[in-house]
């Protein structure tokens, strides 16, 4: 299972309808968050996602709707008790921030909290899965995040095992774990009995960003773009000014890049009425786009093949 539930959907200032970034990731019940503006934690408890599984927060940037929804949150989980340690990463001086934050919350909390800072291309393992540093373009420092899952192995064809002589059981477990088993003097390998790889899910998040070729590439067959949509076309010399995407120039991305779903989000207060025009616009490169809402749950299914 990987679940995307946007908590916080707003462009630089918050609105009634909609909070500061934060797009949390649940997969296999392992939580991983990208960005924390105010209040991320209480949008945890309303889309009723849990805390304590989480690990990692990925930070796009230091602007201050993107981080200060950490402190917050870090109290939080000190008074519901955690103790395993956090990990806060994110681009050029994200320790600063951290010690900052530590700081505040030094009586509270019993948990260690580390920095990890990236630069494009680095990546974080985890298991079964990989994010990696993307380069975007901002008014300040900032990176974007690709992840992407392990390949999965091909499909076990039984029937050919059977007619190499393997009895149905325990071996049929080890060729699927890809171990080669003997049976009757014969070595049967687990490519003789086994499918091609099939790939793992991708997820891109952008964070605040222009339209980069870097993000293009990274987004290549990803099964989800969230992308910076803040404006709609007809704002595209502030989008440039302000350094930011509008819907058709982050459409037009997802097209280029072979994307099966783009997601808008990062969604300016002057469509805090209608989003209509950004869906229009971003529909007329790319049909399989929405625009973010509070607490609104994608499910990434795993591809066949």
């Amino acid at each position: 299972m990987l679940t995307v539930t946007f908590l916080g959907t707003a462009g630089s200032l918050p609105t009634p309808e909609r909070s500061p970034s934060a797009v949390l990731i649940n997969r296999e019940g392992e939580l991983i968050l990208f960005d924390c503006g105010e209040g991320t934690q209480r949008q945890m408890m309303r889309a009723k996602t849990g805390m304590m599984r989480l690990d990692y927060i990925f930070i796009t940037h230091h602007h201050a709707d993107h981080i200060l929804g950490i402190p917050g949150l870090l109290e939080t989980m000190a008074f519901q008790g955690r103790k395993e340690p956090l990990t806060i990463v994110g681009p050029v001086r994200t320790a600063e921030v951290v010690d900052l934050f530590d700081r505040l919350c030094y009586y509270s909390r019993k948990f260690p909290v580390r920095a990890l800072e990236l630069e494009a291309g680095d990546t974080v393992r985890m298991d079964g899965c990989e994010v990696e540093a993307i380069r975007t373009v901002h008014s300040v420092p900032s990176i974007g995040y690709c992840l992407r899952e392990d390949p999965r192995p091909g499909r076990f064809n039984r029937e050919r095992a059977m007619e190499l002589g393997v009895p149905p059981g325990p071996l049929f477990g080890r060729l699927q774990r890809g171990d080669a088993v003997e049976v009757e003097g014969r070595v049967v390998q687990p490519e003789d009995v086994m499918g091609p790889s099939r790939p793992g899910r991708k997820v891109v998040y952008t964070g605040d960003s222009r339209p980069t070729l870097e993000i293009e590439e990274a987004s290549r067959g990803a099964d989800l773009l969230i992308h910076d949509g803040s404006l709609g076309d007809e704002m595209g010399a502030w989008a440039v000014e302000t350094m930011h995407s509008t819907a058709g120039e982050a459409a037009e991305l997802a097209k280029r890049a072979g994307a099966r779903r783009l997601v808008l989000t990062h969604i300016s207060s002057r469509y805090s009425d209608d989003v209509g025009p950004l869906l229009a616009d971003a529909r007329r490169h790319f049909h399989e786009v929405l625009v973010a809402e509070d607490l609104m749950k994608i499910e990434v299914k795993l591809r066949a093949r």
